[in-house]
């Protein structure tokens, strides 16, 4: 085992690799990155970082050939390129560790190594497969995974490492990395900046995106900083604190919520001493009807497990859930949603929207039992109903329009108007509920929470976008790894959330003010 590699004792950046100048991209009106300029250095990791829509993934989509920019250059080794794609870039030596894992959990270790490497042969030359991977593996300090074993009897963070090894073994001189420690444990996290440093110290470049600014700051040489689709700063990481780095992403005026606290209304949700094993720790909280409480924390917080976990979706729920004071069975999206829970998740897709039938099934989709009669509902009440909650949610599309067919905005407030429709809802849980959607829509879907809020029902959200956090929330719960931070009530600064956010502590113990 190679000694593991510090910022002090990992040899200094070497010449430049990498220089991107001036790079613009559009969608229509909106200018997602504005003249970013980044250069890398070989023997470095170079982070960056940003608050949500600042431009950072679009950097990223462009280096790895997903995207081609509007304008700007991107040069490789003194060579000017192209990248059209995917496979352009990775010609180029630009390999991407993303959010969503492309490995195969069918394949072995061995396989998922080298695939995509047609040199490698492996459907006819196993032996040789393996003991390449062998070595792919002890390169990076991972001889404790077995190459022969199948991926999917790996932890998420083993299967991250492999990801990792992949891109190293492809002889990449540029290495992404995009929240590779998102939804990792802590042992994990460890295991990947040793191998992230390894990679390093081999004379690759690596570009690390994160929010947890702690690691950024004790894993990476240098940090470039975008606010608003532009550098805002670029800086060795020896000259930064958390608290500058955050004034970088934020600029210098922090936001501030001020507005009145939600009038007191009964207690009508309990969560006591509420818990899933390695997702979230126990918490308690006593939401009042009337109030928007929002659980803000980053990708692998515990933020969006906690609302799926009310909402009946985590059958390994420890605690209590009570509802106008009766006990929901934990575990069971049934028995929450005929207890009043309606729930729109984050993933609108996947578990929400029939996206091949109409406008109009999937607002009434959840309410067809309501207006049946002995069996059958009737057409006219079908469709006044139908365009009843369409004006109230703010729908223009025509009702039979296919669903899969809308922009995602359209489709978000098609997925909460569903949630919303029904006549029994007391508690309302929506995660990330302007994920996707443009500023009209936005505004659109926060009319919609807070007149159910004004209507007396208890709103759970979560969030990682801090003007959603701060416009929203009567009472904001700050996450981090699946731990409560702090609670507030009333005023607070984005820069105190996201320091709470991205650094695990409470921002008064820090010493924030």
């Amino acid at each position: 085992m190679q000694p593991r590699l510090t910022p002090g004792n990992v040899p200094p950046a070497g010449p430049e690799l990498v220089r991107l100048e001036g790079l613009r991209r559009t969608y229509g009106d909106t200018v997602a990155v504005r003249g970013a300029d980044l250069v890398l250095r070989r023997g470095e990791v170079h982070a960056l970082c940003g608050h949500n829509g600042a431009g950072k993934s679009t950097v990223v989509r462009m280096l790895s050939g997903q995207e081609t920019p509007d304008a700007g250059t991107i040069t490789i080794a003194g060579e000017q390129v192209r990248l059209r794609n995917r496979r352009s870039a990775q010609a180029a030596g630009v390999a991407l560790v993303d959010q969503e894992l492309s490995v195969v959990p069918a394949l072995t270790v061995a396989e998922n190594l080298v695939l995509g490497d047609q040199a490698a042969g492996w459907l006819y030359r196993r032996r040789q497969v393996r003991s390449r991977a062998r070595k792919m593996l002890d390169e990076l300090g991972l001889d404790h995974i077995d190459p022969y074993q199948q991926l999917s009897t790996l932890g998420l963070g083993e299967r991250q490492l492999v990801e990792i090894a992949r891109a190293f073994g492809q002889h990449a001189q540029v290495v992404i990395l995009d929240e590779p420690t998102a939804t990792l444990s802590d042992v994990e996290s460890e295991r990947v900046y040793d191998a992230v440093r390894r990679v390093a110290a081999a004379g690759s470049a690596v570009l690390f995106v994160s929010h947890r600014l702690g690691e950024v700051l004790e894993l990476c040489d240098r940090v470039t900083v975008m606010r608003d689709g532009a550098v805002v700063a670029d800086v060795a990481s020896a000259d930064l604190t958390v608290n500058a780095l955050i004034r970088h992403m934020l600029g210098e005026a922090p936001t501030t919520l001020d507005k009145q606290p939600a009038a007191d209304g009964e207690i009508a949700l309990r969560l006591i001493d509420v818990a899933v094993p390695h997702r979230f720790e126990s918490l308690s909280l006593d939401a009042r009807a009337g109030t928007v409480y929002a659980f803000a924390g980053q990708v692998g917080s515990g933020a969006a497990d906690v609302l799926r976990a009310v909402a009946g979706l985590e059958p390994s729920l420890r605690g209590r859930v009570s509802l106008g004071g009766r006990r929901v069975s934990s575990g069971s999206p049934a028995s929450a949603a005929r207890a009043g829970i309606a729930f729109a998740s984050g993933d609108r897709k996947s578990e929400g929207l029939f996206l091949s039938r109409s406008v109009g099934v999937n607002l009434l989709a959840t309410r067809i039992p309501d207006l049946a009669t002995g069996g059958l509902v009737r057409r006219g009440r079908w469709r006044r109903t139908q365009q009843q909650v369409a004006a109230e949610c703010g729908i223009d599309a025509p009702l039979a329009t296919r669903v899969g067919d809308l922009s995602g905005g359209n489709q978000q407030k098609v997925f909460v108007g569903r949630a919303l429709g029904r006549s029994d809802v007391k508690v309302l849980i929506l995660d990330e509920p302007t994920r996707g959607v443009d500023v009209g829509g936005r505004a659109n879907i926060h009319q919609l929470v807070r007149r159910a809020a004004e209507d007396g029902l208890v709103v759970l959200f979560a969030s990682t976008e801090l003007d959603e956090l701060l416009d929203l929330a009567d009472v904001v719960v700050t996450m981090h790894k699946g731990r409560v931070v702090a609670q507030h009530r009333g005023e607070v600064s984005d820069d105190t959330l996201l320091y709470e956010m991205t650094h695990g502590t409470s921002a008064m113990v820090g010493g924030r003010q």
